[in-house]
């Protein structure tokens, strides 16, 4: 009995020292490893479909838990809930707010009134010349309607589809929730940052391996919305 209870007591001690030294350090250290990268990419993801968060262009950075965001916002409103979708992630210590409050990009406003203002100063030419080209101006004209209709009806169905307007904010966001989706696979282990200007994107940090790198530029040129990758990724083997 007295060698039961010894061995007992030896098998309790040894338990409780892999328990509190070993496994959940392992543990510890492996999250660590992935848990800034994976969270950068979920933070982001959430941002996506956030109406609120029209015209927003934030930026997520991630160390050790703790969560910035830098960028800017339309409002207030949106402010608040770019904080709160960030803070309700698992793993995330805390949230640090350097995000400014600016007016919502009018870039797409701005390329609409340029367009009806080229419209506008088509047709007076259009009316001018009228007399000449006739039926042949007519026709020229019902194409072109007939294009930019199409046009118009495809921005529109894309940007129902996602509840934001599709701008640089909105892609980069969207880049990353596609990022997340094989961070379990070929991704894993990156860290990869990526910037948008006027629909252009560049990608910077680090992918383990060539798949990896050429999965990252596919997934990001394949982006609703994006005119061109510039690709500044560097491959380092984990």
């Amino acid at each position: 009995m007295s060698y039961l209870c010894r061995s007992l007591g030896t098998l309790t001690v040894a338990v409780l020292t892999v328990l509190t030294l070993g496994l959940p350090a392992v543990a510890a250290a492996q999250v660590n490893a992935v848990k800034d990268g994976w969270l950068v990419m979920k933070v982001h993801s959430e941002f996506v479909d956030e109406d609120v968060l029209s015209g927003s262009n934030i930026d997520v950075d991630v160390n050790h838990g703790v969560v910035t965001l830098k960028g800017t916002v339309p409002s207030a409103a949106a402010r608040a809930r770019a904080v709160e979708v960030a803070r309700k992630n698992d793993g995330v210590k805390n949230v640090v707010d350097q995000l400014r409050i600016a007016p919502s990009s009018h870039t797409m406003d701005h390329a609409m009134d340029k367009a009806d203002h080229k419209m506008d100063k088509a047709e007076d030419k259009a009316a001018k010349t009228a007399d000449k080209a006739g039926d042949k101006m007519a026709k020229t004209a019902d194409k072109a309607g007939d294009k930019m209709a199409k046009a118009g009806d495809k921005t529109e169905n894309v940007a129902k589809k996602t509840g934001r307007a599709i701008d640089d904010g909105w892609i980069k966001s969207k880049i990353y929730a596609q990022y997340m989706a094989d961070w379990n696979t070929v991704l894993n282990d990156s860290n990869i940052n990526v910037d948008v200007n006027n629909n252009m994107v560049v990608l910077k940090g680090t992918v383990k391996s060539a798949e990896a790198k050429a999965k990252a530029v596919s997934i990001a040129k394949a982006t609703d919305g994006v005119h061109g990758v510039t690709d500044n990724l560097s491959v380092v083997p984990k």
